[in-house]
């Protein structure tokens, strides 16, 4: 380990960090060597000084040798959504995360650590991806969503009701991944009793061998070709026109914009609604359950007056960031806050930190399920990619904890969460709880 905090940390130093470690180091530090992509920072729970320093002296910040290349950090909320409603100077088309596929071609010649394909609708510019969205959107649109809270809510209280009470158990597992994948099924029309198949298919495109689920991208690469090969078998059972159906493969299977995608995009569209569809809802359920066990007067606020819920989710939501970032391509010179972000830079936009801002948020670093701006946060996007999903994701949330405050007077965190080993998904992997009735 290096034991100067002004030189550059090893690897060692971000294998071992912690968050004392990493506050001392991110105040004394030469900002060249601040490095926010590293994963270790996010599993650790350790980022938000290093994030703050960013924030407060170089919030528009070039590094140039990480795992991933050099990149630009995009810190601050309101830099954020000039950078996210740019879609003129800023492409999304090369890839939505900082990592490259293999095959795109980076400044550095560095390779990827995979070589999945990102070529959905989220990873494209207008007008592709307004035909593409288009032909999905309806499955979220406020109609059909208030058709499903009444099946939300059985769901929930299915769930709910069959939970252990005065034992522990690992909230992550039992309630945020079940109530998450049910939807999905849902919304997939995907056999029911097979539903877990998609988390898993989730858990290993976003995070490969460090998700402990696959040994290496090699499986990674097999687990996902599986996913293909059981979605194919529903695209062809379902393309025919005389097939009836309000699910999202059979959308994408007979409408006229998405009915000739080759396998590798539609594979890629299935994962991006996969991805968005589990990360944001089960991340965000886990998170507020966490932040209101760190954050006890907020419980004892949300005890008292229930009708905060719906202002509580966007907090959560704003507090949990389940996704710590999207990335963008520059597709020319931009002289952006003084500074020159030259044709062919990645550039990443940290939601995670946009959402921590001090100018926007007072005591950011907090929980207050009452924060009057909380829909201020930027964890769904800003302009043409915010996420569709965003209310199907919030109602979920909203009944979730209308259901518990019926039945529990707390879902008691009774040890340290084990959190994701991912600088994409903000997300956790095991969450011990104890409920206790009213």
């Amino acid at each position: 380990m290096s034991s100067g905090l002004s030189s550059s940390w090893t690897s060692d130093d971000y294998k071992q960090v912690d968050l004392d470690r990493a506050r001392d180091y991110a105040k004394s530090a030469d900002l060249t060597g601040l490095d926010v992509s590293n994963f270790n920072l996010f599993q650790a729970d350790a980022i938000w000084p290093f994030f703050e320093r960013l924030r407060k002296d170089s919030p528009v910040h070039y590094h140039a040798d990480s795992r991933y290349g050099p990149y630009w950090s995009i810190t601050k909320h309101s830099h954020l959504k000039e950078i996210d409603s740019d879609n003129q100077r800023f492409s999304s088309t090369r890839s939505i995360t900082i990592q490259d596929p293999l095959g795109v071609a980076s400044d550095t010649g560095r390779g990827s650590e995979n070589d999945i394909d990102t070529s959905s609708f989220i990873a494209m510019d207008a007008p592709k991806h307004d035909q593409q969205r288009r032909v999905v959107s309806p499955v979220v649109a406020p109609p059909n969503l208030a058709k499903m809270e009444d099946l939300i809510r059985s769901r929930v209280i299915e769930i709910l009701e069959g939970l252990p009470v005065d034992e522990e158990f690992n909230w992550v597992d039992r309630v945020s991944i079940e109530l998450t994948t049910q939807m999905l099924a849902t919304l997939f029309d995907f056999p029911f009793e097979e539903r877990r198949k998609l988390t898993f298919w989730s858990d290993v495109a976003t995070g490969g061998p460090r998700s402990g689920l696959v040994n290496s991208w090699d499986e990674a690469r097999e687990a996902l070709n599986d996913c293909l090969a059981s979605f194919q078998t529903l695209w062809a059972d379902r393309s025919n026109e005389a097939h009836e159906g309000f699910d999202l493969v059979t959308m994408l299977a007979q409408n006229s914009e998405t009915k000739d995608m080759p396998p590798q995009q539609f594979l890629s569209t299935l994962l991006l609604l996969i991805i968005g569809g589990n990360d944001t809802t089960r991340n965000s359920i886990s998170g507020g359950v966490l932040a209101l066990n760190q954050f006890p007067d907020q419980y004892e606020k949300l005890r008292a007056n229930a009708k905060l819920i719906p202002n509580m989710v966007a907090e959560i939501i704003r507090w949990q960031t389940p996704l710590a970032h999207m990335r963008r391509t520059a597709l020319e010179d931009v002289e952006f806050h003084g500074k020159t972000i030259r044709k062919g830079d990645k550039v990443v936009m940290w939601y995670i930190s946009g959402n921590r801002d001090e100018e926007v948020f007072e005591n950011a670093d907090k929980l207050i399920i009452d924060r009057k701006n909380a829909r201020q946060h930027v964890s769904f996007g800003f302009g043409l990619h915010r996420c569709m999903g965003n209310r199907l994701a919030e109602m979920q949330l909203r009944v979730l904890w209308e259901e518990i405050q019926k039945r529990f007077h707390k879902v008691e965190v009774t040890g340290a969460p084990k959190r994701t080993p991912s600088n994409f998904v903000k997300g956790y992997t095991h969450l011990p709880v104890r409920l206790h009735r009213l």
